[in-house]
C-alpha cells in the first residue's frame, strides 16, 4: 500500500477545485444575505420601537434614526464577525438546518451582550432597551430566514449535480451497504457515492449501479482518480491493524475527510457517554436519546405548548365532539394502543373516524385486508366515515392526543407512533424507535404524510431520532401548519 508521493496541494483535481469555487460562491452569498437580513432585522426593530406607536414602550431615548443607522454601519461587522467565530461561514457546519440555526441564535445573543457591554465601558452609548431586544430576536429570526432560503437554492443545486462531495465506502458488506443506501436516499446529503472499496472484482455492481472501484491496497490510486472528498470506513469490514494503517494515511489529510461508522450505527441513535474504569475510556450507550437539559427543555415546550392548544380548541373539541355524535353511532374517542418510550405500551386517543363495525365490512373485502397487513394504512378505506374522512384530511382526529403530551406519553413533535405489531417493519431501526417519545407531527408528517412509503418513513424516524434539536422541533411544527392545510397524503 505505497503512498504517491505528491503533496496535498499537487493531489488536488480540478474536480475539487470546482467545488472549492463553488463553495467559496455560496459563503459570498451567505455573507451577503447575512448583511440584508441584519440590515432589514435593525430596521425593522427601530420601526416598532419608534415609530409603531406600540403603547407598551416608554419614550426613554430620543429616536433619532441618524444615530441607529451609524450603530447598524457598526453592529452589522461585528455581528458577522461572531458569525465567523461561531463556525457559521465554515463548510462542516452549514447546511445543516437545525443546528446552523442554533448557531445563528448563539451568535446574535453574542452580538446583543457585546453591544450591552459596549453601553456599560461606554457610558455615553445610550440605546433604548426595547430596541436592543426587538434587534437580538428579529436578526436571529431574520438571518435564520435567509440561510433557510438559500439552503433551498443549494439543494436544488445537489440535485443537478452541484455541491456534491464525492464520497467512497470502505466495504461492501450488509454494513456498507446499508450506509451507501441511506446516503443515497437523502438527496439533500450533500454526498455523491462513487463506489466500494472491497476485496471483490473490480467493477462487481454491489448495490443498483454502485461498483467495487477497488482494494484497500488501491486506495490511494482510487482516490486519486476519482477525487475522493469523503472516505467512509466501514468499521466491520476491516481489522485492527487496516483501520490503523487507513488512520495514519488519511487521518489528517487536508483533502480528505476520514469518516468511520460506529459498526452498530443502528443502536447508538441515542447517544454515547465516555467513562473511564482504571483510566480505561470505555464507551456507553445512553438508555434514551435526550438527557439533562435537552430532556427538560423538550418537555417544557410540550406542556406549554399542548396546553394553550388545549385551550384555543376547546370550541373546535365540542363542535366535533356533537358531529361525531351525529354521523354514526359509537364511542367519541377511539384509543389505539401504541409503543412507547423503553417499550412501554400506552393507549394513544383519537377521534374515532369508522364506523364500529369495520371488521365485519373487511371481511367482505379481502384484497383490502391484505393491503391492511402490509402497509398498516388503506388508501380508499370503507371504514371511515363520511366525517371521519373530513377529520383525517385536516389531521382533527389527532386532536385528542395532546393529552398524550401532557400525561408525557406523547411529544408533540416525534417519530410515527406504531402498533406493536408494527415493530417487524422496523428491524433492527426498532431499536432506537423506542429510545423517544413518538409525536403528534414529525418529518413523516410535513413530507407527505401517508404518502410515504414504510421504508422512508424509517428512514425519516431514524433522522429525527438521530439529529434532533429543540430547533428542528420548532421548525417542523412550523411547517406542520402548511402541510395539514394541503392535506396531501391524509388517508
Amino acid at each position: 500500500m505505497a503512498r504517491t508521493n505528491l503533496s496535498a496541494a499537487e493531489r488536488v483535481g480540478p474536480r475539487q477545485r470546482s467545488q472549492r469555487r463553488h463553495w467559496r460562491y455560496f459563503i459570498m452569498a451567505l455573507i451577503a444575505s447575512d448583511l440584508l437580513t441584519l440590515g432589514a432585522a435593525f430596521r425593522a426593530a427601530y420601526w416598532i420601537r419608534f415609530e409603531l406607536g406600540l403603547p407598551i414602550f416608554q419614550l426613554e431615548v430620543a429616536p433619532t434614526i441618524g444615530f441607529y443607522q451609524q450603530l447598524v454601519l457598526v453592529l452589522a461587522p461585528v455581528w458577522l464577525v461572531v458569525f465567523a467565530f461561531n463556525g457559521l461561514y465554515q463548510e462542516e457546519n452549514l447546511l445543516g438546518g437545525p443546528g446552523e440555526y442554533s448557531r445563528v441564535f448563539r451568535g446574535t445573543t453574542i452580538g446583543l451582550l457585546v453591544v450591552t457591554v459596549a453601553g456599560f465601558v461606554e457610558p455615553e452609548l445610550i440605546v433604548a432597551r426595547g430596541w436592543l431586544l426587538l434587534a437580538w430576536l428579529l436578526t436571529a429570526f431574520a438571518v435564520s430566514i435567509g440561510r433557510f432560503l438559500l439552503r433551498r437554492v443549494v439543494y436544488y443545486f445537489r440535485e443537478h449535480g452541484y455541491f456534491l462531495a464525492p464520497a467512497l465506502i470502505v466495504g461492501a458488506q450488509a454494513e456498507g451497504q446499508s450506509l451507501a443506501q441511506q446516503l443515497m436516499t437523502w438527496s439533500t446529503s450533500g454526498l455523491r457515492v462513487v463506489g466500494f472499496v472491497d476485496d471483490g472484482p473490480v467493477g462487481t455492481r454491489v448495490l443498483g449501479d454502485l461498483p467495487i472501484v477497488g482494494s484497500v491496497d488501491d486506495l490511494d490510486e482510487v482516490i486519486e482518480r476519482h477525487q475522493i472528498k469523503e472516505l467512509i470506513i466501514s468499521t466491520s469490514s476491516l481489522s485492527r491493524e487496516e483501520m490503523l494503517s487507513v488512520f495514519e494515511r488519511y487521518g489528517f489529510d487536508e483533502n480528505v475527510n476520514l469518516r468511520m461508522s460506529s459498526g452498530l450505527y443502528e443502536i447508538i441513535t441515542t447517544g454515547l457517554n465516555v467513562k473511564e474504569f482504571a483510566y480505561v475510556p470505555l464507551v456507553g450507550i445512553n438508555k434514551v436519546r435526550l438527557t439533562g437539559t435537552d430532556r427538560v427543555l423538550k418537555a417544557a415546550m410540550d406542556l406549554t405548548l399542548a396546553t394553550l392548544a388545549l385551550i384555543a380548541s376547546v370550541p373546535f373539541v365540542i363542535l366535533i365532539a356533537i358531529a361525531i355524535k351525529i354521523d354514526s353511532p359509537g364511542p367519541l374517542i377511539y384509543r389505539r394502543r401504541v409503543m412507547g418510550v423503553n417499550g412501554n405500551v400506552f393507549d394513544a386517543f383519537k377521534f374515532r373516524t369508522m364506523h364500529i363495525n369495520g371488521d365485519k365490512i373487511l371481511d367482505d373485502m379481502p384484497h383490502l385486508r391484505d393491503e391492511l397487513t402490509e402497509n398498516f394504512k388503506l388508501r380508499e378505506d370503507p371504514r371511515v366515515t363520511r366525517l371521519g374522512a373530513w377529520l383525517r384530511k385536516l389531521s382533527l382526529d389527532e386532536l385528542p392526543q395532546l393529552f398524550n403530551v401532557l400525561r408525557r406519553e406523547m411529544s408533540l413533535v416525534g417519530p410515527r407512533m406504531i402498533s406493536p405489531e408494527e415493530m417487524e417493519k422496523y428491524e433492527t431501526w426498532g431499536l432506537n424507535l423506542l429510545t423517544v417519545h413518538p409525536g403528534i407531527t414529525g418529518i413523516w408528517q410535513v413530507s407527505g404524510r401517508s404518502n410515504v412509503s414504510y421504508e422512508e418513513r424509517v428512514r425519516m424516524d431514524m433522522h429525527y431520532i438521530r439529529n434532533w434539536t429543540l430547533w428542528m422541533d420548532l421548525q417542523l411544527l412550523l411547517q406542520t401548519i402548511p402541510a395539514v392545510l394541503r392535506g396531501t397524503g391524509a388517508y
